[in-house]
């Protein structure tokens, strides 16, 4: 009988240490604070090729025919990214541009007829100062209520300067405005005795919450700064492009109806937008990375997609397209293919624009991609990189992942807003679109040769098989 009841105590033991280590998560063992069960697959963002990430030798492998020196050689190694397979077009920048006519439109709005255009408090019962657009509601361009057609005169020409009378949208005063933060600027060191500054080349402040303990030497960036938002930048950018950059570049050619006609009207939906400035490019990746996020959070989904222009390095690196011995992004040493077809948009022989199937521009994807799926990544337009131009920059810049960039003030001496451009255009010789040569505008010049294409960084997966990694190590 005893023997029965210490059975049964035994029992009832067990079961109870079994439930209580099974109510345990960790079971005392360090496993961090997500669920094992959980995982991140990155997918594939629309319209972009995935880079894997590597190693090459950055520089010229050929003849420098200028004696410039600008392409010492150098191993460099590059993180992957995924990149856009063609350059943006003009249908694709067209939507930043409505975005931003619609968005001051419906500021606008919002002051003559709040309950329509503004949101003030969401379904939750969260109040909204100020109050929020209201993007599901539509623009009546048209409307017959007198308020609302008042309001959005002021979108309008002035009648004194509209041609033929036509109504059109004032594009200077489509201004796009942003927030950005100056990491470089929040990780300087400083000098002991003085306050950290900004990067002399951003908008903003001085830290005033920093102060120093030891004098007259440099020492370790100090942690626990009062204040951050002092590196919170902020930028306002006209994105509407330059039209009469054909007619600026070329003054002594008949390039008005390109002027007319190439940015709005729909037969050049698919080619590359140009007239657009390193700033511009910029601001348009912020809008995207904006765009992207705002439908993420809609979602609840933790991805945060990030938007910005390559790198010199980053560029050079795609353009290659894993061949990293040949000058072209097909591989070969030379511009035709076996059936002496031209493989790019630029300028070949002694001038005949024609000879490679266009005179100007052509639409995106005309020509064979690189083994990455790039296209266009010699010829049709250059493009423009996040690098600030540097004749030595090769030399000073670190080996993995090579980054030398700032961002001009507009009074900044001209030398300091060059900026890299990369690949070539319609309008150069077989030298400029080779993957090495380098060149360079400036970031507040718009030119009908110079367009630009966007990059997304790579963030992996957490758990399974990586099949991007499989294409890194075939």
């Amino acid at each position: 009988m005893i023997i029965n009841k210490m059975k049964k105590l035994l029992i009832v033991l067990s079961v109870a240490m079994l439930l209580v280590s099974c109510g345990s998560s960790n079971q005392g063992e360090l496993v961090g604070v997500r669920k094992s069960s959980s995982s991140f697959n990155q997918p594939d963002p629309y319209g972009m090729v995935f880079v894997p990430m590597g190693s090459y030798t950055m520089g010229i492998g050929g003849e420098d025919i200028n004696s410039s020196m600008l392409y010492e050689p150098k191993t460099v190694s590059i993180s992957a990214f995924f990149m856009d397979e063609t350059e943006i077009t003009n249908n694709e920048y067209r939507q930043f541009v409505y975005w931003v006519r619609d968005s001051i439109a419906r500021r606008i709005l919002a002051d003559v007829n709040p309950e329509v255009y503004a949101i003030s408090e969401s379904k939750t019962g969260e109040t909204f100062d100020p109050p929020m657009l209201n993007w599901k509601e539509k623009i009546d361009w048209n409307s017959k209520d007198q308020d609302v057609r008042e309001a959005l005169e002021a979108m309008y020409l002035p009648d004194h300067e509209r041609f033929f009378r036509r109504k059109e949208i004032d594009t200077r005063k489509l201004y796009y405005s942003y927030f950005w933060v100056d990491l470089k600027a929040a990780a300087k060191k400083e000098f002991d005795g003085e306050k950290l500054t900004a990067n002399d080349y951003s908008i903003g402040e001085a830290d005033n919450g920093i102060t120093a303990d030891r004098k007259g030497a440099w020492s370790n960036r100090k942690q626990g700064y009062t204040d951050r938002s002092v590196y919170v930048r902020q930028e306002a950018v006209n994105v509407y492009p330059d039209t009469l950059c054909w007619i600026h570049d070329y003054a002594y050619s008949f390039n008005d109806p390109m002027t007319e006609r190439y940015f709005w009207h729909q037969a050049y939906d698919n080619y590359p937008v140009v007239g657009v400035t390193w700033q511009q490019a910029r601001a348009f990746c912020t809008w995207r990375t904006q765009l992207k996020n705002s439908f993420q959070s809609s979602k609840s989904s933790s991805l945060v997609s990030e938007f910005r222009l390559p790198t010199e390095t980053e560029w050079e690196w795609a353009a290659r397209g894993g061949d990293r011995l040949n000058p072209y992004p097909w591989g070969g040493p030379g511009t035709r293919n076996v059936k002496g077809c031209f493989l790019a948009n630029f300028k070949p022989l002694r001038g005949n624009y024609l000879a490679d199937g266009g005179l100007t521009t052509l639409i995106v994807g005309c020509y064979p991609p690189n083994h990455y799926g790039l296209y266009d990544m010699a010829g049709n337009v250059a493009e423009w990189t996040n690098s600030a131009f540097d004749p030595t920059a090769y030399n000073f810049t670190w080996d993995m992942n090579p980054d030398y960039t700032y961002n001009a003030s507009e009074d900044a001496p001209p030398v300091m807003k060059r900026k890299v451009v990369r690949g070539g255009s319609w309008k150069d010789i077989s030298y400029y679109i080779q993957v090495t040569t380098r060149d360079y505008e400036y970031q507040d010049t718009a030119r009908c040769y110079i367009g630009f294409r966007c990059i997304q960084p790579y963030m992996g997966r957490n758990k399974g098989d990586n099949p991007h990694l499989s294409r890194v190590y075939r």
